[in-house]
């Protein structure tokens, strides 16, 4: 076990390149936590917002970012359960950590870890949560979704569009999928997507090829984007008809409310993180869920393009501007 570990910290509220590499003798082990020696960390764009102070949290400075590793379990405190239904040493585990990823090791509250399956690999492993979990939540828990029905997924090249697409495609829906380059969309259509469409094209354009690739309308729209072309796509929807709302890569939408009354449509908020909160247990049955998807081979998260420990930074700004396909992790 390393007596010293390395992080990536957050000293003040600024732009991505003041993040620093620490190093650090390793922590004392409290009680009912273990140890992990972290092989991965999923990067997530909202760690980037935690960086520049822009997220609606801010945690008191310094602070270490990240919130999804995956590794081997290199010490157990004494009052931690060993053995079988246990925590074992050298186990591979996943935990959320909340913050304080990005870094070689992480303490963590054994109950909060998670045994992996050999079908993820490390990289899997650490960026398929918060975009699964929030595809699962937004199709099953909030929206309902029928199977045979149309989705179109905006930003659909990103980690949590191509989620949505493995989700949609999993629960029988028929999946439009909006990305801006020829690799992006060819993931889509590896995970499910029926058709794509390219999201430099014009807004109303976009809206008009979804309507023609579903015969008139689409039944939901799964948005992690934002900006005008949320808002033109909200056209896109027929007779009850739902745009979920996931996130604001492109800004916040000013949604028109006489087109959300027009044909009953629906507008749906879609906070995961904050629902898993308060709902621990219902989260744990929605992540049994995923898991067994998985274990099966019905859900298969993408496998990330990985940077350093030391260029936190680089990779935070390349998912800023959706120079990559699918997720992220850093490796310490």
């Amino acid at each position: 076990m390393s007596s010293i570990v390395r992080s990536v910290v957050c000293r003040e509220f600024a732009p991505l390149d003041h993040l620093v590499i620490e190093e650090k003798p390793a922590a004392d082990l409290f009680p009912g936590c273990v140890r992990i020696d972290v092989t991965a960390c999923g990067v997530n764009f909202v760690d980037a917002l935690f960086v520049q102070g822009k997220y609606q949290i801010k945690p008191p400075v310094p602070f270490v970012p990240g919130m999804e590793v995956v590794g081997r379990v290199i010490e157990i405190a004494p009052d931690v359960p060993t053995g079988d239904g246990g925590v074992n040493l050298g186990q591979r585990v996943f935990a959320n950590v909340g913050l304080g990823g990005y870094s070689s090791q992480a303490i963590v509250a054994a109950k909060r870890l998670m045994p992996l399956p050999d079908a993820l690999t490390d990289g899997q492993a650490a960026t398929f949560m918060q975009s699964y979990l929030t595809a699962w939540f937004a199709l099953v828990e909030r929206a309902r979704v029928e199977p045979g029905r149309w989705l179109m997924v905006l930003g659909a090249g990103s980690g949590v569009g191509l989620a949505a697409v493995d989700v949609g495609r999993a629960l029988g829906l028929r999946v439009i999928a909006v990305a801006s380059t020829d690799e992006k969309r060819r993931f889509a259509v590896e995970r499910g997507a029926e058709a794509t469409i390219d999201s430099t094209l014009p807004a109303d354009e976009i809206k008009e090829k979804a309507k023609e690739f579903s015969g008139g309308s689409i039944d939901y729209l799964y948005d992690p984007v934002g900006g005008e072309v949320g808002e033109t796509c909200l056209r896109a929807l027929g007779d009850d008809g739902q745009y979920l709302v996931i996130g604001f890569v492109a800004g916040i939408p000013k949604l028109p409310a006489n087109q959300v009354l027009l044909r009953n449509r629906r507008v749906t908020g879609v906070d995961w993180g904050g629902w898993a909160g308060k709902n621990p247990d219902r989260n744990n049955a929605l992540l049994d869920d995923v898991m067994a998807l998985i274990a099966r081979g019905e859900l298969r998260p993408v496998e990330p393009v990985t940077y350093p420990l030391d260029r936190a930074a680089d990779a935070l700004r390349d998912l800023e501007d959706r120079k990559v396909a699918g997720k992220i992790a850093l490796r310490p």
